[in-house]
């Protein structure tokens, strides 16, 4: 998982809702020929509507030819003989496939993920690792039928690790599970953050000789936090990379499994385990492709299906243009995955459709596409596929008010030209989205977000801003840690440190934090208005390395400055306008970290200003 903060040219493509409630070829009056904006809001509810003569999926089967009918932004009818009452408009379905909003059952939701998701039919997200300071708002959203223009949520919040365990790598500090005594507390603590479920994380993360280069949770304390969840009729999914750690998972009672194994082809006794459990399962092949490094990855399809790109923002595009360090390419183990995979669909088990979004080589909303396309790789047939980005996972999490297209529930939808049960890459062709019962507007801004000079915040609620995160080796094969915090100083407002030690395994090691100009990390921003970072800083006396990132090329080489950097506060002026190496029209990111020798670091930044 990455650390993340949460385009195209807009076409005009006749999207048929652009004029839903008004007059126009895509939508007409049902009956006597009567234009639909001759309704009244007395008559009409707002987000009502049909779709006549199109072929529907519902989330489990095949309706040939259907009306549905929509009112007050939920569906109210569904079948073949669906009567229109007078002045209610009409979309012409002929030709198309109507889908349930489409369910993406493992993402990390930063920045702009949820619009992301929406303009490409993914209608819910489910987290599996956020910020918890943003889910009371996301939960009064998705209870709410109002027009939006994001992607509903659901979250984990803060998983379950260990110290130094997976999860606390990206320098957000998150408590730990070290003591299973603790248990039933830590995941009280959650629940009160506002997790939807619990998620644990089992991941030692091997190195290239198999030895483990972190922390994860002890058997006790998997056993105890599942426990713990289930105590509070809380789901217990398990992060897991190894078939030896979901055996663990399953045992201790995991209700589901959110990545699979690809280190061997899993023993029939494990596939039968999860089937006996009635545990479902998110392979998460696209993160998976995209970790082993397969050239022609899901992500490389993905990236270049013309029906895609023009609804991908420039930072979409970067995501899926990003890739993982080299260390991981491993094809065998990707073909691990789809013969996993496999084996647990030929048995029956529950298979959900899931990204892992927010990671190199995926992008919300987009890679969903590209992950029933790996399903079907992997042996399900297009409408299992699609089941299992619709009713299976609304199922499986207590979703009961969507997932299918059923009288009664909310009215996402998604129309695609086709018939994506037969061919499952026709999800793309999207012609309309609803959600709420609402279109959805899919124009994507051309121009990237300006930069603009002023003080940068440090701090939100009291912990550090989004804009600024950790950064460290750990993302390119190290293993050096940072963390930030604040440090308060009597009176006065508190400074942001960054703490952390430097760890020799790669050439070069480091660790510190970053500033992040954009909506999540290493997107791009117009900062031509700016011409210098200034900022104060002291430290322990080491030399500090300010990096800034920046181009259309997310591998052009950083423009570098050394910094002197004692025990006294000290101003510091980078001149970005004329640093060698920088393109200000796409600043990505400065970097201010502790490099060199191995041991530990720590300095603190104050007043920083973009001039």
């Amino acid at each position: 998982m990455k650390m993340e903060k949460s385009s195209a040219h807009t076409q005009a493509v006749g999207l048929l809702l652009g004029a839903l409630l008004g007059s126009g070829a895509a939508v007409a009056a049902d009956g006597a020929g009567a234009p639909a904006a001759t309704a009244t809001k007395a008559t009409l509810p707002a987000a009502s509507f049909a779709i006549r003569q199109v072929r529907v999926f519902d989330g489990e089967r095949v309706l040939p030819s259907a009306t549905v009918l929509v009112r007050d932004g939920l569906i109210a009818e569904v079948g073949a003989g669906v009567a229109v009452p007078a002045g209610v408009p009409v979309v012409d379905g002929n030709g198309a496939t109507l889908l349930p909003g489409l369910i993406d059952s493992h993402v990390h939701a930063w920045g702009e993920a949820r619009s992301d998701a929406l303009r490409f039919g993914v209608t819910t997200e489910l987290d599996m690792f956020s910020d918890h300071r943003g889910l009371a708002a996301a939960r009064a959203e998705r209870e709410s039928r109002g027009k939006t223009g994001k992607a509903d949520l659901w979250s984990a919040g803060t998983l379950v690790t260990a110290k130094g365990g997976h999860g606390t790598q990206y320098g957000v500090p998150i408590a730990t599970l070290d003591d299973p005594a603790q248990a039933q507390a830590f995941v009280d603590a959650r629940i009160a953050e506002g997790s939807d479920y619990i998620k644990l994380v089992l991941e030692p993360l091997l190195d290239a000789s198999g030895k483990a280069r972190m922390n994860t949770l002890s058997e006790a304390s998997l056993r105890a936090a599942v426990k713990a969840a289930h105590a509070r009729k809380r789901l217990a999914v398990v992060h897991v990379s190894q078939a030896s750690d979901a055996a663990l998972a399953i045992d201790a009672g995991a209700d589901g499994l959110v990545h699979i194994n690809g280190d061997v082809i899993d023993d029939p006794k494990l596939v039968a385990a999860i089937k006996q459990r009635k545990a479902f399962v998110v392979p998460t092949l696209t993160v998976m492709s995209s970790i082993y490094g397969l050239e022609g990855s899901a992500r490389k399809r993905v990236a270049g299906d013309e029906r895609l790109t023009p609804y991908l923002r420039p930072q979409q595009k970067d995501q899926l243009a990003a890739s993982f360090p080299s260390g991981f390419l491993n094809e065998e183990k990707f073909n691990n995955s789809l013969e996993n995979v496999r084996r647990l669909h030929e048995a029956g088990v529950t298979l959900l459709a899931g990204t892992d979004s927010g990671n190199p080589g995926t992008t919300h909303g987009a890679s969903e596409h590209g992950e029933l396309e790996l399903l079907v790789q992997a042996g399900l047939s297009p409408v299992q596929a699609l089941n299992a980005a619709t009713a299976a996972p609304a199922r499986s999490f207590g979703l009961d008010d969507r997932g299918r297209i059923a009288s009664g529930l909310r009215a996402d939808l998604v129309l695609v030209d086709g018939d994506p049960t037969t061919d499952i890459t026709a999800t793309r062709a999207i012609r309309s989205i609803w959600k709420n019962g609402y279109p959805v507007d899919r124009a994507v801004a051309t121009a990237l977000p300006m930069l603009k000079p002023g003080k940068v915040a440090l701090f939100e609620g009291g912990k550090p801003s989004a804009s600024w995160v950790a950064s460290n080796d750990r993302y390119i094969g190290g293993k050096s840690n940072s963390r930030l915090e604040a440090v308060a100083d009597g009176d006065k407002a508190p400074t942001l440190a960054a703490r952390g030690e430097v760890v020799a395994g790669i050439a070069q090691p480091w660790g510190g934090l970053m500033f992040v100009p954009g909506p999540e990390p290493l997107a791009s921003v117009d900062a031509r208005a700016v011409s210098e970072f200034k900022l104060r800083v002291r430290g322990d006396g080491r030399k500090l390395t300010l990096m800034v990132f920046s181009g259309t090329d997310m591998r052009r080489p950083p423009g570098i400055q050394q910094l002197e950097v004692g025990v006294q506060w000290q101003d510091v002026r980078v001149p970005l306008a004329t640093m060698t190496g920088v393109d200000l029209a796409n600043l990505r990111g400065i970097v201010l970290g502790a490099g060199g020798e191995p041991g530990p670091f720590a300095f603190e930044i104050e007043a920083v200003e973009l001039r």
